[in-house]
């Protein structure tokens, strides 16, 4: 696997602590794994920016994913492949997944986007219909 170890922007962390006290979820991977998935449900890719690793959150590609991290992983790989992006190269793997999850952090953080865990849930059901 590519991805070994996961540390955050700046922005990135800020965004999450707004998440953590608008939902009462504590667990940053929680956050961040919603995130990633609602950044690879959307049909346009990621704008290829450039994004720091200026905090002092990280967490190892297996707490991110916790027991579904090949999953998570099968989906990052088979949306580079639908963002024709080479997904045997982890250099790009590794960046794509970075772009998705700050780009979803972004959504999620979006004010008045999310204001309690029940809008979150929203965002997972209305993806699905």
């Amino acid at each position: 696997m590519a991805i070994k170890q996961i540390k955050l922007a700046s922005q990135g962390k800020d965004q999450l602590v707004r998440l953590k006290s608008k939902t009462g979820i504590q667990q940053w991977n929680i956050l961040c794994r919603w995130a990633f998935c609602v950044s690879i449900a959307e049909d346009s890719p990621p704008s290829p920016v450039e994004i720091p690793a200026d905090s002092n959150v990280e967490m190892t590609w297996h707490v991110f994913g916790g027991e579904y991290q090949e999953i998570y992983y099968a989906l990052l790989k088979e949306r580079c492949i639908r963002d024709g992006i080479d997904p045997t190269d982890d250099s790009e793997v590794n960046r794509q997944f970075r772009l998705h999850l700050h780009r979803g952090l972004g959504y999620l953080s979006t004010p008045n986007y999310i204001r309690s865990v029940a809008d979150l849930l929203a965002v997972a059901v209305n993806s699905t219909s």
